[in-house]
């Protein structure tokens, strides 16, 4: 999948109010880095497919939209820091183009949510975190894709270790009551073996 056109961002950039920064090729050049297998320009052009699609469940469309351009725009996965870098980049590039404060930390809550995966009844942060995660329901090829690349990111990493890193951190999704907050992720992107509830069956 292509990266997000310079054309697509200054859109939102103008539906958000603001005069468009140099932030395109900053999160166009970050996107890019070597390190990054599967939280890269792919990865973005996905998340941006999906909230094509829902972008009318937003109450705030383009805080939304932009969210999802900005959160994982630092990413060292040897780093534990990378969403709060992430906010702090957005944040930025939401005052130097004279976004109110009070946009900017909605953006900077919206990518939070990213990290955590928690969204305290905000509806708006429930789809950027869905939107997120809808790779969590792709077909298999796409899934198996996906743990392939995490992994490639994790190179460094013994596999024993992260075998079990890792198997730890899907189990946590498996035991909530609900994986997907929003019944769209149901409908459109469900897992092999996902229950009408959003748990998966692995």
């Amino acid at each position: 999948m292509n990266w997000p056109s310079r054309e697509r961002w200054e859109s939102v950039w103008k539906a958000a109010g603001a005069s468009p920064p140099e932030c395109y090729d900053r999160l166009a050049t970050a996107y890019a880095e070597p390190q990054r297998h599967y939280h890269n320009q792919q990865h973005i052009g996905e998340c941006l497919e999906e909230f094509d699609h829902t972008r009318h469940l937003a109450r705030q469309p383009a805080v939304v939209e932009l969210a999802l351009w900005f959160h994982d725009a630092i990413y060292d996965p040897r780093r534990s820091d990378n969403e709060e870098q992430s906010a702090a980049l957005g944040k930025r590039c939401a005052r130097e183009s004279g976004l109110s404060d009070d946009f900017a930390e909605t953006l900077v809550k919206l990518v939070m949510a990213t990290k955590t995966h928690e969204v305290a009844g905000d509806s708006d942060a429930a789809l950027v975190v869905d939107i997120d995660l809808s790779i969590l329901g792709r077909e298999e090829p796409r899934f198996a894709e996906y743990e392939r690349r995490i992994r490639e990111e994790y190179a460094w990493v013994a596999q024993a270790v992260f075998a079990a890193k890792r198997a730890e951190i899907l189990q946590r999704f498996c035991e909530r009551e609900r994986i997907f907050s929003n019944e769209w992720v149901l409908e459109e992107v469900r897992a092999p073996g996902a229950t009408e509830s959003g748990k998966l069956d692995w």
